[in-house]
Formats: C-alpha cells, structure tokens, sequence
C-alpha cells in the first residue's frame, strides 16, 4: 500500500495538504464572488481559479509561479478564443480542433507540462457551450483571469509560508519509497518468493523510488538557508548514501538459499531487513510530523541468530561439510548489514539536529542534480513529424475530439457534447498503456459516482450537507489524481453532478446522461488509442543506447573514485544518477509496454534481464567502495589500484562494444595484478571484479538480443 493511503500517514502527506488548499482556495474565492456579484459570474471566476489550480504541484516557487502564470495566461486566451469564436459554428469547430492538437503537442516538455495540456483542454471544453458577443467573451474572459490570479496569488502566499513544511513532505515520501524498496530486498531471504520475480519488482520500485528521490532533489538542493532546510539536507544526503549501501547489498541469493534452505539465518536476514524498513518508516513519519526521530527498534535477537549460524558454518566447513564461499557470503552480508542498521542511525541523528558542517558539496553546482526544463519553441516544432510520437499523440486527440464533437450533435437526447470530449480528453494519453488505465479509471470511478450521488440526491434534503460532500469531493480531487485516479473520477463526478443539481434540481435526468456521455466518449477514446500509435517497442533502441552510454561514464567515474584519482565523490554520483535516470526510463517503458497488446512486446525477457544486469553493475561498484572502506586499514595500494584498472579496460571495453562504439578507452590492457592474499580485503575484491566483468558481458550479450528482436 501507497504510504499516503494509510490513515496513519494519509493526513500528513502533501497528497491530502494539496487537497486541502485546493479545495480552500476555489471555495473562498466562489464564495466571496457570491457575495459581491451573481452565480453566473461567481462561475466564471471558480472556473479560472480551478484552471490555475490543475498547475498547483509541489514545486519550487518560482517554478510554481512561472508554472501556474503559464496555465493562467494560456487558459485566458483559449476561453477567450472558443468565446469569440461560438456564434460561428463553422469557425467554433476549426479552433476545438486546432487548440486540441498545440495543446496536445505540449507534452513535448515532459511530465510537468501533461496538468498544462489537461487544463487548456479542460477550459476549452467548458467554453464551447457559450453563446456570447464579442464584448461578453472578453468580459467572460476577464472574470476567467480574475479568478485565476485570486488563486495564484492564494496558493503563492500558502506555499511560501509552507514552503519548508512541503520539503518535509517531499522528502519523507522518498524515505517511504526507500523502505518499500528494502521490503522488497528482504523477501529475497525468503525461499517462498521467485528470486527473478523479486528482480522484476525491485527494478519496478527502482523507478519510482528514482523519481521520488528526483523530487526531492529539486525542492531541497535548490535552496537551504536556514536551520529547517539544513535538517531536511542532512536527512536527504544521508537517505542517499543509505541507498548506496542498500544497493551494495545485492549478493548470491541463490547460494545463500542452496545451502542455508534449512538454517534459521535465512529468517534472521529477512527479519533484519524488514525492521530496517520500518526503522526508516520511523524517521518519514517523524519528518511528516515536523519532530525528530529517535531509534526504537532492537535488532539483538537477529544479530544473535546470525552470529550463531555464522560459528556453525564455520565448524561444518572445519569438517568439510559447507563450502567456504556460504561462508563468506553470509559474513559479507552480516558486514554489509551492519552498516546499514549504523547509517539508519545516522539517519535519525540527522532528523534531530545540525550538524557543525553540513554534510554538503559546499560551493559545489548543483545544476546536474536537478531536473533542467527548457520551454524551447525550436522543440516543438522539430517534432512536427509523423515519426514522432508527440505529434502523432496530438493528432489522435484532435481526431478524437472531432469525432466525439460529431456523435455528440447527433444524438437523440439532449446531449452534453462538452462531457464526451471531456472524457476523451481525461482517457486519451500518450501512451497506449496509460490509456488503457485511464478509461478503467473514468468508467468504474464515474460509475460508482453517479450511483453515490444519485443516492445523495435521493435520501438527503438539507444543503447544508450536501455542501459538505462537496467540499469533501473537492478535497479528494487533487489529493488521489497521482495516487488512485479511480478515486479522483469518483470524486469529480460527485462534485460535478452535485453542482448541476443544486443549480437545476428539476433535471431528472441529470445521472443516467452523464453515464452514458461517459460511455460513448470512453468507447471513442478507446478506438482511437489505437489510431497512430506510438508503440513502447519503437523507442527501446534510444533507450537501450542512453542506458549503456550512462553506464560507461558511471563506469569511469566509478572507477576514477575507486582508484582514488578523483578529489571527491561528486562526479561518481552524478554519474550514478545520470544512469538510475535512464534505467528509470527504460523499466518504465518496459513497464508500459506490459500492457500493450501482444503483438506489440518485443524481448521482454531480455529487456528485464538487461535492466537487472545494469543495476547489478551498480550494486558491484557500490559493494567494492564498501570492501575498500571496511578494509581500508594495510591495503596494498598498489596492488588493488592494478587489479582496478585492469578491471577498468576491461568493462569499459565490454560496454563500449555493446554501444557499437570503438573502446571507451585508449589504455593498453594493465599487466595482470600482483597477489595482495594477505590483505584481508583481497578475495572480497576480486570476486566483485569478476562478478562485474561476468554482468558486464551478460550486459552485452542481452542488448545484442534486444536489438536483434527489434
């Protein structure tokens, strides 16, 4: 379960904060307009500030403000357009399906710019019906951006006053993330799970653990002046080296299961990672409640079991009866683990105070670690192609509309022509897969809508309870939009159909035509998901090719550290991030295309045991900076310096032949090695360098496969 669907969590999440001043906002404003004019124009001014509000995300706050005076901006001309534009109805139709199309080419900019197109396509589609002059449409239009701007400067003051609280919010959603990621881990102790099913779920989670980690970047490293922000930094910079020691800990499960299927430490490893994770549960739940956190959780009896296990084998191996490569699994877990369960405490000495130094890259520039966003006209229209698939998304979506607009005018019942486009424009998304959920989504969400709000209509009489469901649907509108969009569906029918039936109580059959008018723009959406479509396969070369070319620069960076040549470590990690961003990407994709039609998959195996292999590679180099640490004391330098760099040309050159690429480096092959077996971090080393040059073939043996299938 979503952290932010627990009750215990639901009222502290910036999900539920966001619903609350969303619900605030277009309230007052409706309510003061109400007292200063009629509803007509009270209806105006909500409409733009429920425009303005589809922008209001946690952002920092000059994005936010250049984000929602964007969609304000932009709204005010299109109603201003379809207003102008209604009494020629030749001309009307023209402009619904020109503005469907830009608007739909905006998503060129990324996933901030989808709330932008869905708010320009939402207010074009509540202008259509107008009938007005050309003096009304421009008084239309300027109550439209009066109550656009009340909400900006509204949600402006708010989120500067909250603008710590939300970083808070932010960052505690990351820590939640993180523990269901090592919830994720510790079921691989567990011989009741598929070791590969597990892999397939872990390299799930790793992207949307990715993308909360992003967010976090972006509200927290942009700014951190004062006390408050350099808790929340320390937190955010500790959460990620947690997660690089967590990354360190991936080993030989199946060896671990082969010969300790029957021992007691199985359990103990499983257990210790689980109360790990709620130990960092603890530490998100304090950050969402503004406190600190303070270590609760005891881990002696499964020390205990492990250390017992660990003299077993040690007898058994003594008598030749397991093998001294369990053994040494198992004590580089039990190692690997210890630092763990010390960086978790670390993590809550960070909650609780400032440190004298701030564990911080001071002065360095975080540009690389932060989302970059050019709202560049050259990239819009370099994707006015058919190959693209932007530009074929836009083009279904004004074929979709045109089409609903034409079934619309045909009906034979007083149809809301407005309702089915809007339906289309809520289920048709880019991509076939988010399509698909969308319109489970809309149906089953509106459907259970309908019937609570005909129930209400019903059995209650008094307005002021019915004002209160409708408040409480504004809430949720926003609060579940990124959560459970089913949720969201069944709350903006409530809020909708209640608002018709407080303004025409009469209209009896207010439900039973919006059902269908959801129905008919579900089925139009549907057939044109289908109409140039960009399948998730097309883009998997690009994709494939940034994952590999990320992987080889985090490879020499990785090694640059390793090797010591590097000053700091700030290169290696954004280097490191560089390449979670493309494997987010890629298993996103992967993800995606799951849910296309058969016909449609291509390589999928392969394409999950390439995702796996990359991150294996990072969990090797993250467990070599762990073995050097840990045995840092009468290290050879010289000696692992060589057996890292012949290791170095020898990856590199693996990678660089996946990439099709000459080698990525011009260094002769190194000598081989000089034995260093008297440091006791020799054979550790060595066996991660052969299993990062084994993954690092499979690596390519997997892209080959991929690109052949393609």
């Amino acid at each position: 379960m979503h952290y932010a669907l627990n009750p215990r969590t639901f009222l502290y999440s910036h999900y539920f904060h966001l619903g609350l001043r969303f619900a605030i906002g277009l309230v007052a404003i409706t309510l003061v307009t109400l007292q200063l004019s009629d509803s007509a124009t009270a209806m105006a001014v909500c409409i733009g500030a429920l425009c303005t509000a589809l922008m209001d995300m946690p952002s920092p706050l000059r994005h936010k403000l250049n984000e929602m005076l964007a969609s304000l901006l932009l709204c005010s001309a299109v109603t201003l357009l379809i207003s102008l534009s209604g009494p020629t109805h030749w001309l009307l139709l023209t402009m619904l399906v020109l503005i469907s199309f830009l608007a739909s080419m905006m998503v060129v900019y990324g996933k901030k710019s989808m709330p932008l197109q869905l708010a320009t396509l939402f207010i074009m589609t509540m202008s259509m019906e107008h009938n007005m002059t050309a003096r009304q449409s421009f008084e239309h239009a300027a109550l439209f951006m009066a109550g656009g701007l009340s909400y900006l400067a509204y949600s402006m003051a708010v989120s500067w006053c909250l603008r710590h609280r939300i970083k808070q919010q932010v960052l505690a959603e990351a820590l939640f993330e993180l523990a269901a990621y090592i919830d994720i881990k510790a079921d691989f102790y567990d011989t009741r799970y598929q070791l590969s099913e597990q892999f397939n779920k872990l390299v799930r989670q790793q992207s949307l653990l990715a993308d909360r980690q992003q967010a976090s970047r972006d509200l927290i490293l942009r700014s951190h002046q004062n006390r408050k922000d350099a808790i929340v930094v320390q937190v955010h910079v500790c959460m990620l080296d947690l997660y690089e020691l967590i990354l360190s800990t991936h080993t030989d499960y199946a060896q671990l299961r082969a010969h300790l299927a029957d021992s007691p430490v199985l359990g103990a490893l499983h257990d210790l990672a689980y109360k790990a994770a709620r130990d960092i549960e603890s530490v998100a739940y304090a950050v969402t409640r503004k406190r600190a956190s303070y270590a609760a959780i005891g881990y002696a009896p499964e020390w205990q079991a492990i250390e017992a296990e660990l003299q077993a084998l040690q007898l058994r191996g003594a008598a030749g009866e397991a093998t001294q490569e369990a053994l040494a699994v198992l004590r580089a877990q039990r190692n690997k683990i210890r630092a763990i369960l010390n960086m978790i405490g670390e993590l809550h000495l960070a909650s609780q105070e400032v440190y004298a130094a701030t564990p911080f890259w001071s002065g360095a520039d975080m540009a690389p670690f932060l989302s970059q966003q050019k709202y560049e006209l050259t990239m819009l229209l370099s994707n006015l192609r058919l190959d693209s698939p932007v530009f074929r998304f836009a083009l279904r979506v004004a074929m979709a509309i045109s089409v609903g607009l034409l079934i619309g005018a045909n009906l034979p019942y007083a149809a809301h022509s407005y309702w089915i486009v809007l339906t289309i424009i809520i289920i048709l998304r880019p991509t076939f897969s988010m399509t698909r959920q969308r319109r489970s989504d809309r149906i089953i969400g509106t459907i259970i809508g309908c019937v609570l709000t005909a129930l209400v209509i019903k059995f209650v009489s008094s307005t002021a309870v019915i004002l209160t469901i409708l408040f409480l649907a504004t809430v949720a509108t926003p609060t579940f939009i990124y959560l459970r969009y089913r949720y969201t569906a069944i709350a903006v029918s409530i809020m909708i159909l209640l608002q018709m039936h407080l303004v025409a109580p009469d209209n009896a059959h207010l439900v039973t035509e919006r059902l269908v008018d959801t129905f008919i723009g579900a089925a139009v959406a549907t057939v044109f998901s289908f109409v140039l479509a960009s399948w998730e396969y097309q883009s998997l070369p690009r994709l494939i090719r940034q994952v590999l070319d990320a992987n080889l620069g985090y490879m020499q960076a990785s090694f640059a550290l390793l090797q010591g040549q590097s000053g700091n470590d700030f290169p290696y990690r954004i280097e490191r991030k560089r390449l979670m961003d493309s494997l987010a990407a890629l298993s996103s994709a992967l993800v995606r295309m799951l849910d296309e039609p058969v016909g449609k998959q291509r390589s999928v195996e392969d394409i999950n045991l390439f995702i796996v292999q990359n991150y294996l590679l990072v969990a090797h180099v993250a467990a070599l900076r762990s073995i050097l640490r840990r045995h840092e004391k009468a290290m050879p330098a010289a000696a692992v310096n060589a057996m890292l760099a012949h290791s170095h040309v020898q990856v590199c050159r693996t990678l660089s032949t996946a990439l099709g690429a000459p080698p990525a480096t011009a260094a002769p092959d190194a000598a081989p090695p000089a034995d260093a077996s008297g440091w006791s971090g020799w054979p550790l080393v060595q066996r991660r360098i052969r299993l990062l040059q084994a993954d690092a073939d499979k690596i390519v043996v997997h892209s080959a496969a991929i690109v052949q299938a393609i």
